[in-house]
């Protein structure tokens, strides 16, 4: 049982292990700079951006630690580059076999569709949980490190409510590459749209005739800067992402199984 899951993600050990490294390596580079900066250049970088920058980013609060990791890690780097990340990666779960007629073999084993691709999809969730886990650990030594404080509890909070937000974003890719047939086409879509998705967030909170389609971003409902800051935050918002990633992985599910392949 789940021999799919545990092969697929021996498959992503290695990708996995050098994401994790990277993204660490990012954070300490991130730390050690906010230690490096006087605290008054805090409040010159926040009076130099634009108030639609400051938003996008989550950089209100440039000024603590919390709102440094929040608008230079979180906002920026888990929301749009993992985002785009798990998109891409999902994207290519189905597609690639069918493209290279792995997938005829596949389907000849006594499994369902449904449970293969869950099953393949399942393997996402290797890379999800290890950046979440480690990248938080080191995120917080670091922090102890160089003499701050965080509460461990708020940046806890931040990164096990973005376990729905990427797994919304993964579901996005997943549906692309049951829908598309080559691998190439669907992860650049997966890339684009999760792109289109956060540049909606971050646009259009300006124009307040325009504020109901932030609704359809799934960045509306994840914002780490406040978390972190304040341990503020809505479980309603968690709620709908999850509700968005079983609606999504349904939809891909029956897609599948109406493929002719």
């Amino acid at each position: 049982m789940f021999e799919t899951t545990k092969y697929e993600m021996g498959r992503r050990i290695r990708g996995t292990a050098v994401l994790t490294v990277g993204v660490s390596a990012y954070v300490a580079f991130i730390v050690w700079y906010f230690s490096l900066l006087d605290p008054s250049a805090y409040a010159q970088i926040a009076e130099s951006l634009p108030p639609a920058m400051l938003d996008a980013f989550g950089m209100q609060s440039i000024g603590s630690i919390e709102g440094w990791l929040g608008g230079q890690i979180y906002t920026f780097l888990w929301l749009l580059g993992l985002g785009v990340y798990f998109a891409y990666a999902s994207a290519g779960v189905i597609a690639n076999d069918i493209e290279s007629d792995r997938m005829d073999l596949l389907l000849s084993f006594p499994v369902s569709r449904r449970r293969l691709l869950t099953e393949k999809f399942a393997s996402v969730l290797l890379p999800l949980v290890s950046l979440n886990v480690v990248v938080g650990a080191v995120t917080y030594g670091l922090v102890v490190a160089i003499g701050e404080t965080i509460d461990p509890m708020h940046l806890a909070a931040a990164h096990l409510l973005s376990i729905p937000y990427l797994l919304v974003c993964a579901a996005i890719g997943l549906v692309l590459s049951v829908v598309v047939d080559r691998a190439a086409i669907a992860e650049r879509a997966a890339i684009g749209l999760v792109f289109v998705l956060w540049l909606v967030e971050s646009a259009v909170g300006a124009a307040e005739d325009f504020a109901w389609i932030q609704n359809l971003s799934p960045t509306h409902y994840y914002a780490p800067t406040p978390i972190l800051v304040d341990g503020s935050y809505e479980l309603i918002d968690a709620a709908i992402l999850l509700a968005a990633f079983l609606g999504l992985l349904v939809v891909s599910q029956l897609l599948f199984q109406r493929r002719d392949i």
